[in-house]
Formats: C-alpha cells, structure tokens, sequence
C-alpha cells in the first residue's frame, strides 16, 4: 500500500499549506510526480485544519477519487470529535470520508482509548498507529538498530514522563518470555481497533 500526507507548507502562498482545496489538489500533484506513480492508495490529512471547513476539505478529495489520482482517505494526529465532525460531513455529502486515523497509540501511550478509538470503532474507521514502540521506550534497556531515534528529544521526554514504568515492564517481559519489544507489538495487535502499525510516521 502506498500512503502520503498532506498538510505541511510546500511554497510561501497563503493556501500552499494546511487544508485548503488548493493546497490538497496541488500537493497531490507534488506526491505522485515525486512518488513516480499515477495513484495514491491512502492520502492521509496530516492534521486539522481550522481555517477550513470539511466541506471544502472533501470536496477536495472527492475530486481527487473521481480523477483516479487516491483511493481512500485517512487522518493523522485527529481528536475523536473531529473524526466524528469529518465523518458526518462526509456522510452528508455520500462520500466514504475517512477509513483510517494515523495516531500515537502504545502501550505506554492509550490516550486515545478516552475519545479516539471510540469514535473510530462507531464510524468504522481503523487505527493505524506510529511509533508502536513509544519511541523505543517499549524496546527494553538493550540497544536497537535505530538507536539514535531513542536518543531523540521526544524519547527522551518519553521515558521522563514514564520515570521507573520500564524498569518494572522489563521484569513483567522477563517473566513471560518474549522480548519487550515483541511484547509490546503483540499487545497493540490484538487491539480491535489496530488495523496494522507503522513504525515511524509516514511522509
């Protein structure tokens, strides 16, 4: 499956950036030119945008489904009520608006059991999570191949927040047998709301 984003400034225009449905058409063009393919199979809205309404926003995308350029649409980093807001403007308009949200979403990390993934289960949305390894907080105390995204500010910050958490899950890992890190990913997988996980944030 191939998957992108849209969101993030691409010129210095006031609507080359966000969700605008100028942006969202020429940054579809930007991503298949680069990608070197005539098709997106997932374009995901990277954020919210609240200077544009979901209107505008899926009239976008229906344009861009009609055109052949993506298949479906996804989210990424969106709270449970604007999932919800998307879906029913979505629904008023008889498109099949989001089928996925991209979220931070672990063992360390289930916020999103609050509002997220009750709005995804009701919509019948999947989960995609990223970083399902909470930054390599969930990977144990032994080093990994990407050590230098462990080292990173937000891992960083990570094991601050969880403090002695990972000692104790190490000891818990130890018990049963299986690697933290194995651990960890079976844990997410058996969520029903995971659809599949991405290890790091797509572009």
């Amino acid at each position: 499956m191939l998957a992108t984003k849209v969101y993030q400034p691409m010129r210095l225009g006031p609507n080359d950036r966000r969700l605008s449905a100028f942006h969202i058409k020429r940054a579809c063009e930007g991503s298949l030119r680069r990608l070197q393919t005539d098709q997106i199979d997932l374009y995901q809205m990277h954020h919210v945008d609240r200077a544009t309404p979901f209107e505008e926003v899926w009239q976008a995308m229906e344009q861009l489904v009609a055109e052949g350029k993506i298949t479906y649409v996804g989210s990424s980093n969106v709270a449970g009520w604007d999932i919800a807001t998307a879906q029913l403007t979505a629904q008023c308009r008889d498109f099949l608006g989001l089928v996925s949200e991209q979220s931070f979403y672990d063992l360390a990390n289930r916020a999103d059991e609050q509002g997220v993934i009750p709005a995804l289960r009701h919509f019948g949305i999947g989960l995609v999570p990223w970083s399902p390894l909470a930054r390599g907080v969930l990977v144990g105390s032994h080093p990994e191949p990407d050590a230098v995204r462990r080292k990173a500010a937000g891992a960083q910050e990570q094991r601050r927040l969880l403090a002695d958490r990972p000692a104790d899950y190490e000891v818990l890992c130890a018990r049963l047998g299986p690697a933290p890190a194995e651990v960890a990913q079976a844990w997410l997988l058996h969520q029903p709301a995971v659809s599949f996980t991405s290890r790091r944030s797509p572009r």
